[in-house]
Order: C-alpha cells, then sequence, then structure tokens
C-alpha cells in the first residue's frame, strides 16, 4: 500500500537541535551561518521535484512560535491511516513535542476525514518514546510494524500502538559501527510493496536476522540490502509513493542516491523509478532525511463522507 499525498511542513527556523543529537548520531553541528536559509531552498526544491512527477504535496508552513528546530520532519509526531485514524506519538526532545501543532490536524480536516485519534503522548511521562514512522517502519499491506529497540524507540508503547491498531509487533537490535543503537528504524531500513532495502549489517544477532528474513518471506518482500557505510549516507531513509496516474517511485536524497551502487540502483529501479533531490544542509543538521520529512496521508477524502 503506497500513498500519493504526502504532508510536508516548511520550517520557519530550521536549525541544529542539541536536545536531539544526544542520541542521535547522524546529526553534525557545523559553523554554517545560513542554515535555516539553505534548509528552505532544500525543502522548496524537495516539493516542487515531487510535484513535477505528480506526487500531491499538502505543505503547512510552520510558526516561529513556539521554536521547533525539526518541524521539518513531522513523521515522528502523527500518522495517518485508511480507516480515518490518527496516532500522535510520545517525543523524546522537549522541543519536538512542541511539533504536536492542532492546527496541522484542523488544516487537514479541511480536506480529510479523520475518525478518531488514538494519543499515546502520556507516555511521556514515564520517559518512553515511539517517535512515529522513524523508530517504527511499517508494512502497511501486512500489517507488521517493524522496530530497533532505542531510547526513541520503546518496546511497551510499540505493542500498545499495535494493540490499538492492529499490528504485529516485530522488535530487533541495530546498532551503527560504534556499537550505539540505531535512533530510528527508518535510517536502516525501507519498506516497499515488494521489496525491503535494509542494513542486515548493523543487526549483529543471527536470530534476529533469521527472524526477519522468515518474515519478509513470509510477506513476499525481495531483500536489498545496504552496508553500514551507504546507511549514514542516509540510503536506508527512502519512501515508496505513487503519483496521481498511479505510477510508484522510490524518493530518497541525492545523498543517499550517490552512495548506492551501480548493482544496486539498477535492481532497486527495475522495482520502481528512482527520484532524489540535495538535502545535505537537513541532513547533516537535523540528522534524518526524504523519508523523514514525508509524512504519508492514508485518511479517506471528505469527500467521500459527506
Amino acid at each position: 500500500m503506497t500513498t500519493s499525498t504526502l504532508l510536508m511542513i516548511r520550517p520557519a527556523a530550521f536549525a541544529f537541535n542539541p536536545q536531539t543529537a544526544v542520541n542521535n548520531s547522524f546529526q553534525k553541528i557545523t559553523e554554517q551561518l545560513d542554515v535555516h536559509e539553505k534548509a528552505l531552498l532544500e525543502f522548496d526544491n524537495f516539493v516542487h521535484i515531487l510535484s513535477v512527477y505528480g506526487i500531491k504535496v499538502t505543505v503547512i508552513q510552520d510558526t516561529l512560535e513556539p521554536h521547533t528546530p525539526d518541524s521539518v520532519f513531522p513523521n515522528n509526531w502523527i500518522s495517518f491511516h485508511e480507516d480515518g485514524t490518527v496516532v500522535l506519538y510520545p517525543m523524546f526532545a522537549n522541543n519536538r513535542k512542541l511539533e504536536r501543532n492542532k492546527n496541522v490536524v484542523e488544516k487537514l480536516k479541511e480536506t480529510f476525514f479523520i475518525r478518531s485519534t488514538i494519543d499515546l503522548t502520556t507516555y511521556e511521562q514515564q520517559n518512553a518514546y515511539l517517535e512515529g514512522t522513524g523508530s517504527m517502519v511499517l508494512d502497511r499491506d501486512h500489517e507488521v510494524a517493524y522496530a530497533c529497540l532505542s531510547p526513541r524507540t520503546n518496546a511497551s508503547v510499540l505493542y500498545d500502538f499495535c494493540d490499538s491498531i492492529g499490528y504485529s509487533p516485530v522488535l530487533f537490535n541495530a546498532v551503527d559501527e560504534n556499537e550505539k543503537e540505531i535512533y530510528h528504524t527508518n535510517v536502516m531500513m525501507c519498506m516497499a510493496d515488494t521489496y525491503v532495502v535494509i542494513c542486515l549489517e548493523s543487526i549483529k544477532d543471527q536470530l534476529q536476522q533469521r527472524m526477519l528474513a522468515d518474515k519478509f518471506k513470509e510477506t513476499g518482500k525481495e531483500v536489498i540490502e545496504i552496508d553500514l557505510q551507504q546507511m549514514n549516507h542516509f540510503a536506508g531513509n527512502m519512501l515508496q509513493v505513487e503519483n496521481i496516474a498511479g505510477n510508484q517511485f522510490l524518493i530518497m536524497s541525492t545523498q543517499a542516491y550517490n552512495s548506492l551502487t551501480a548493482e544496486q540502483i539498477t535492481v532497486l529501479e527495475s522495482f520502481n523509478p528512482i527520484i532524489h533531490s540535495s538535502l545535505n544542509t537537513i541532513e547533516q543538521n537535523g540528522g534524518g532525511s526524504a523519508r523523514c520529512m514525508m509524512a504519508e496521508i492514508f485518511l479517506p477524502l471528505q469527500s467521500d463522507h459527506s
């Protein structure tokens, strides 16, 4: 199941966020003075490229207050489901909790039908977090939630999400080259309709690797492996989408694309054409990439429920 409609938040004050850097090893502080301006150019160009390919993007402009330097990554605090359910997620960093903007939901209600809201944010009181489709990679066709455990991905919250929405949880452990837990599953794994891109090298437990291989086989996924170096260039942070004509594409950043081998590109393009856009400033300062910037909208249209 792929979407043809995306929510993207145009940042008002994008910046390096020290509150998230404590456990996001993808973030790199820079001496750049024009980080926000460069990020804005990258954002607008990305949206333009998506629209050229016929992919619908609902862009909502962020506000200067409250200060939310990571608002460009909405998939962490909210997800949208085909039965009209919206899920709100508990966030690790205090300034990321401020991204849960009611105006975003109200704006979407103008076009989309929202039946109910599942609010998991009370887990923040227990210092337990689950940062949306960053923490989880969802196989919506088979109702499976894949998640690598980290300070941002708590098993209890994951089980609650799965119970609430009718998904099966698949938990595992993944680490980077410094043996640090990978903060979000969606930087090491991308789930598409008939294939999965994954950094198996990050999963040290052979039993867990075998469990995943069995699950992928059971759900009809061809496995395309990337290595740790490619993961560090955000090659796991991809998203399969479709355009208004029903044609599917695989979206990633230019950095991710350039890290792939010719053979990997050939295999991926045997499934879907690739669309990539330069996101270097957002990736370096924000520690997230193309997939993190796109929240998939699966909600029914209001017009179908009027």
